[in-house]
């Protein structure tokens, strides 16, 4: 499969976070654009058109299959629905996404017959249940738990194929399934009797199992790209239990939903792509070029300063400071996948122009030797 194929995807998927980034400004006040859409489909554009296309991009390219590539497309594309006046048509089509992902997870746990397989396949199985939850309903709420498992699921069974050759005692293991089942459980029952409850319990038993099994811990100690990959994840796993508290004992506050909300999908989901980034991008674009740089500590740390004062304004009923801080978050958000892209783009500068110099450096020697011999 050539690169470029990948890459004619990277625009819709890009276009997709600005427009899921814009409709969070708005809701949050700060109308830099005024369009409604981005505002009432902010979290059709930032779990369906983005994430949901983004990790069928991957699981496409790990598949190998340019068939695959239908799903991401199609789900990136159904911004286009969302934005254009016809939301229902951009849901059916993430709903035919999910669809397309569930199909490629199949295939590859009959290729990959791992439980870490099964379980990115649970995650992909909960997108689609997400998705027709809310074509049925109309109403977020009855997909936002589906939603929460299809990223769940998706990056703990990352991490779980990313950990496999580490000594986890058995015991260990059998907790990690018992979170996973648990928070499984969780998504059946009534979410304001005792579903929210259980599923608090699950994400915090399983971002206690992450602190203490996850190879994060060690990562954090070396230097480079390992030391930000380990304390990426670790703050991930912070902000996981975190969600896990709120979502489970502070349902009285008046900003529950958005507090649990934006600990999961931007404190947990996005701090799991930062640290992932590094290794995932390049594999997924198949570029030779590292996208590690020390200049993404800045970015990523006002990503957690302000999405940590933004999470304290809400906790604390600061409207104003909550609105500032948000904005700042979302700013961030792009100015980090900005540096990213840069990143790549002067190494692979970079690495072409030395490649072309070593090549003339060659053909000088070549002609050189050439000549020598001509003489003799």
């Amino acid at each position: 499969m050539k690169t470029i194929q990948a890459f004619w995807i990277l625009p819709f998927i890009v276009f997709s976070l600005l427009s899921g980034v814009l409709g969070g400004w708005i809701r949050l006040g700060f109308v830099a654009i005024p369009l409604g859409a981005a505002a009432a489909h902010h979290g059709l554009l930032m779990v369906g058109c983005f994430l949901g296309a983004l990790i069928s991009l991957e699981r496409a390219m790990v598949m190998k299959n340019k068939y695959g590539l239908v799903v991401p497309l199609s789900s990136a594309l159904s911004m286009f629905f969302l934005l254009g006046g016809w939301p229902i048509l951009g849901a059916i089509l993430l709903l035919a996404a999910s669809l397309g992902l569930v199909v490629l997870m199949y295939f590859q746990t009959l290729k990959v017959p791992k439980i870490y397989t099964y379980i990115i396949a649970l995650g992909a199985a909960a997108w689609m249940l997400g998705n027709f939850a809310y074509i049925y309903s109309d109403f977020v709420p009855m997909a936002t738990g589906w939603w929460m498992a299809f990223l769940l699921f998706t990056i703990l069974g990352e991490r779980m194929e990313l950990n496999k050759f580490l000594p986890t005692p058995v015991w260990a293991k059998y907790v990690f399934y018992a979170g996973l089942a648990v928070f499984g459980l969780g998504l059946l029952l009534p979410f304001h009797q005792w579903g929210n409850t259980v599923l608090g319990a699950a994400l915090l038993i399983l971002s206690i199992w992450l602190v203490r099994f996850d190879m994060a811990r060690f990562a954090a100690k070396k230097s480079g790209q390992f030391r930000y990959i380990g304390i990426g994840l670790l703050t991930g796993y912070f902000w996981l239990a975190l969600n896990g508290w709120i979502l489970g004992w502070m349902e009285g506050h008046s900003f529950y939903y958005d507090l649990y909300l934006h600990t999961f999908f931007l404190g947990f989901t996005f701090s799991m792509i930062w640290a992932h980034a590094p290794i995932i991008f390049p594999a997924v674009f198949r570029i030779k070029a590292d996208v590690f740089h020390p200049v993404l500590w800045w970015g990523w740390g006002i990503f957690q300063i302000s999405l940590a004062a933004r999470v304290a304004s809400s906790w604390a009923g600061w409207t104003s400071w909550r609105y500032f801080f948000g904005t700042v978050n979302g700013f961030s958000i792009l100015a980090l996948f900005l540096s990213m892209g840069l990143i790549v783009y002067f190494r692979r500068k970079v690495n072409a122009s030395i490649i072309t110099v070593d090549l003339a450096g060659k053909a000088k020697i070549i002609r050189s030797e050439e000549k020598m011999v001509s003489s003799k």
